[in-house]
């Protein structure tokens, strides 16, 4: 009888789960665990990012003979501390500059009004009032100052939150570096004896598949954003340093990430110079070029195998849901679904359709 077949089990076992959970959520007896959880979730989640980064060093480090893994993680944060600290010190000037250039923003996008408002009125015959659109921006600017004086205590929680998270990061991300290596023998006690062999391939598997996504995005998206500035640098673009920074930030997310990096240049050439945006459009075009057809073959191969309309629908899914952090989750997310779904069904095919 199929009432007997051990997957009925699973899944009926799984359905009284999801009926548990749903009841506990309904009483708000979750709340305690939801609390937890998202208190944990964005340190755990940053210092797993970080850990398949930054493993293979450690790995290769903690091979040499007079370097035990502990001297070798603490050698790594020294470099990167001294690394961002050395770049901090050459780069702060330029840093600087551009931002408070950056302040003086809703300066020039008022002179850049009132300039299209004086052109309109000579050229217009009366059909456009430049006063109003003067008028508009001066009051969208007012109201802009206005809600973040509103929102000041928000400002100020979302910093001292972040604060937190990047003082608990660095902590996580040591012992996961650590002792990240005794997971595997620690879920295969779980197992049943026959499917431990299929269960060590599995979690083998998940962890190769999530390594390869992080390591080869976070390379493109480095070198995207290193073209992009040199690009920026090339056509004499104003914040080309701080533009190519959140081009390379934004380009973590696959494919809409490039359009979110582009947005701000394409702004700040309009304002800078009109003619100046096509160069910009130029530049996103031949960077994309670049990664499409010589960085991102390169960098994954055939690894990943997931077809490019699957990435769109699951950014399209993940953005309304959780936001940026659910687009940046949600393709590493699916190829561990798919892993383990794949396997599963051979451990099916294996063991229980004899």
């Amino acid at each position: 009888m199929w009432i007997k077949h051990p997957y009925f089990k699973y899944v009926t076992g799984a359905v009284l789960f999801l009926i548990l959970v749903y009841f506990l959520e309904k009483l708000d007896f979750l709340y305690p665990v939801k609390t937890i959880f998202g208190t944990l979730f964005y340190p755990i989640l940053i210092a797993g990012f970080l850990f398949y980064i930054l493993r293979p060093v450690v790995e290769v480090l903690s091979r040499m003979r007079y370097l035990p893994k502990p001297a070798a993680i603490l050698l790594v944060f020294a470099v990167i501390g001294g690394a961002l600290y050395a770049a901090g010190r050459a780069l702060y000037e330029t840093i600087q500059k551009q931002i408070n250039n950056i302040s003086q923003l809703p300066d020039k996008v008022k002179k850049t009004a009132e300039e299209a408002s004086d052109t309109l009125e000579k050229n217009d015959m009366g059909m456009v009032s430049g006063a109003s659109i003067q008028q508009r921006v001066t009051e969208y600017f007012g109201g802009l100052t206005q809600q973040i004086g509103s929102h000041m205590s928000e400002i100020f929680s979302t910093i001292a939150g972040a604060a937190s998270v990047l003082v608990i990061v660095p902590f996580v991300l040591f012992f996961l570096l650590k002792d990240g290596n005794r997971l595997l023998p620690f879920l295969k006690k779980g197992l049943p004896e026959k499917l431990k062999p299929r269960g060590e391939k599995l979690l083998k598997d998940v962890d190769k598949t999530v390594s390869s996504y992080i390591v080869g995005q976070v390379t493109v998206a480095a070198i995207d954003g290193v073209l992009t500035y040199i690009g920026y640098v090339i056509i004499g673009l104003d914040f080309a340093l701080i533009l190519g920074l959140f081009t390379a930030f934004a380009c973590i997310v696959p494919f809409v990430g490039p359009v979110i990096g582009a947005v701000p240049a394409i702004g700040v050439a309009l304002m800078q110079e009109p003619s100046m945006a096509f160069y910009v459009v130029i530049i996103f075009v031949v960077v994309q070029q670049l990664e499409g057809n010589l960085v991102a073959p390169y960098v994954f191969g055939e690894k990943l195998n997931i077809h490019p309309l699957t990435v769109i629908l699951l950014l399209v899914v993940a953005a309304p849901l959780y936001g940026v952090v659910g687009m940046i989750i949600a393709v590493p997310t699916y190829t561990v679904i798919k892993v383990i779904l794949k396997h599963s069904y051979q451990t099916y095919q294996l063991y229980y359709s004899k």
